[in-house]
């Protein structure tokens, strides 16, 4: 489960525990300017993941770390669907971030009123 902080100008994102290890990432500092938008999405964690390179992959379980699929770079953080987010990145290393958190509704309210113009 990844846990989401704002900065005045970036979106922190922070992998912890054991998570860390099968995804092979600590986790992402992305600029607010670089964030597209974030939505709950449930339906995302039944998406076909692609190549996975490195990560951990048990389909129906469990995904971690980095896949490719369709020319898109997505870094995936998902054990329970229900608690799913997805954020649209721009000029990042990744295209999208795939991740599990405590309060979905919470984070993409968060990430959307620090995004959001005016």
């Amino acid at each position: 489960m990844a846990t989401i902080r704002l900065t005045p100008d970036h979106v922190i994102v922070e992998i912890t525990g054991w998570r860390q290890i099968l995804s092979l990432s600590r986790g992402f500092t992305i600029p607010l300017t670089h964030v597209r938008g974030a939505t709950i999405d449930p339906g995302a964690a039944g998406e076909p993941k692609g190549l996975r390179a490195p990560g951990t992959h048990v389909p129906g379980v469990i995904a971690l770390g980095t896949f490719y699929r369709h020319g898109e770079r997505v870094f995936w953080d998902v054990r329970d669907r229900s608690r799913v987010v997805v954020i649209q990145l721009t000029g990042e290393r990744y295209d999208r971030l795939v991740i599990e958190v405590p309060d979905p509704r919470a984070t993409v309210e968060l990430i959307e009123s620090a995004t959001s113009p005016g």
